[in-house]
């Protein structure tokens, strides 16, 4: 049996699913059918209840060593419980400091006998995987699905019709959970919309930089308000493991440096919240490239599908400036998206690219 797994697609390929229904056949207790689906263990693995399953989520910017350690390193040398197997999955091993994924290398050469490492990253690029984790590891690779199999899957599970399984299908770049969630939330729609029409308002004046400010504002203030209450319930958690507002004789000895417990945490929450707002206009500005190599396929008489077909009058206006200058369009976005990621302030980096296209587009 091999103890470490390497699970790679593009977004939306569901690698992190693949990963967990691994895990539930890995536990499965049905003498006939591997990950029957159906068997107590199967179940528990599925609703992420087993408790010899891990799975890790971060929402940070990075994994580092101390999360390497607590959350995975240590979890994966105990012995299982009720099941076969110790299975930790790790979504997102891309965002591994070397010094994390030097720090699970360890682990990764001299597995526990009962323990199954899964990790989850965008590829096998040395930029999301360092070579010595990855020649450890079995690696599968995860396709995305295609349109048809996504509108297959909306129809049946989430009650769509056609129509609407198919819009949400195409717009969300072969993304299933992106596709469920531009299916019934409003809110990602209009936020769909918002950006896409951007690209309207680059002809408009100081219109585009406007959006700009809005888009930003938006996008920030939706990650805090969904981290809130996460983030309130940590920090009342610590606070009550460190004995605040506890009275009587040694209290006040017992919380000394409770003070710097506090701050981590808080820096962590910040790192977090930075991570969901990068993330959140990073799938905006992917929306974006979408108008304008629909736009470049017109201009090309291509005979393809558009990723918005809802917005295919906007695109054919577009199409008019011609092939060098969509190209220099999306050049223009794929810049924005990298400056972000290297801590240049969000705002700053839109308004660049806002620019950039205006200039592309012979905007007076």
């Amino acid at each position: 049996m091999t103890h470490a797994w390497l699970f790679t697609g593009p977004p939306g390929s569901g690698r992190s699913n693949a990963a967990v229904a691994f895990a539930a056949a890995l536990e499965c207790t049905d003498p006939h059918i591997i990950g029957c689906g159906t068997c107590e263990q199967c179940r528990k693995v599925q609703r992420g209840a087993h408790t010899d399953v891990v799975h890790i989520t971060p929402r940070e910017l990075t994994i580092g060593v101390e999360t390497m350690r607590t959350e995975v390193v240590t979890p994966a040398a105990m012995l299982p419980t009720v099941g076969k197997w110790r299975i930790v999955i790790l979504d997102n091993a891309d965002r591994l400091t070397d010094a994390a994924a030097n720090t699970l290398l360890k682990t990764v050469e001299e597995p526990p006998a009962h323990t199954v490492i899964m990790l989850c990253a965008p590829s096998t690029d040395p930029e999301d995987i360092i070579p010595t984790l990855l020649s450890r590891s079995r690696h599968l690779y995860i396709p995305q699905p295609s349109i048809d199999d996504i509108v297959a899957i909306l129809t049946r599970t989430d009650n769509a019709t056609e129509a609407d399984a198919r819009r949400a299908a195409m717009a969300s770049g072969n993304h299933i959970g992106r596709a469920r969630h531009l299916l019934h939330h409003q809110e990602s729609q209009i936020r769909r919309t918002n950006i896409l029409n951007l690209a309207e308002l680059i002809f408009h004046g100081s219109q585009a930089f406007q959006a700009v400010t809005s888009l930003v504002k938006t996008a920030t203030d939706e990650a805090k308000n969904s981290l809130a209450e996460t983030n309130e319930q940590e920090l009342e958690k610590l606070r009550t493991a460190l004995g605040m507002g506890a009275k009587g004789r040694g209290a006040h000895k017992a919380l000394r440096g409770s003070a710097g417990q506090i701050k981590e945490l808080e820096k962590l929450q910040k790192r977090r919240e930075t991570r969901a707002i990068r993330d959140a206009l990073d799938t905006q500005l992917v929306d974006l490239i979408g108008i304008y190599r629909d736009a470049l396929m017109i201009a090309a008489h291509a005979q393809v599908s558009p990723i918005h077909p809802d917005m295919q009058g906007l695109a054919g206006e577009l199409s008019t400036i011609g092939e060098p200058n969509l190209l220099a369009c999306i050049e223009a976005i794929s810049h924005c998206r990298d400056d972000i990621t290297h801590n240049v302030r969000a705002e700053t980096a839109m308004d660049a690219m806002v620019g950039r296209i205006r200039k592309a587009c012979n905007v007076q």
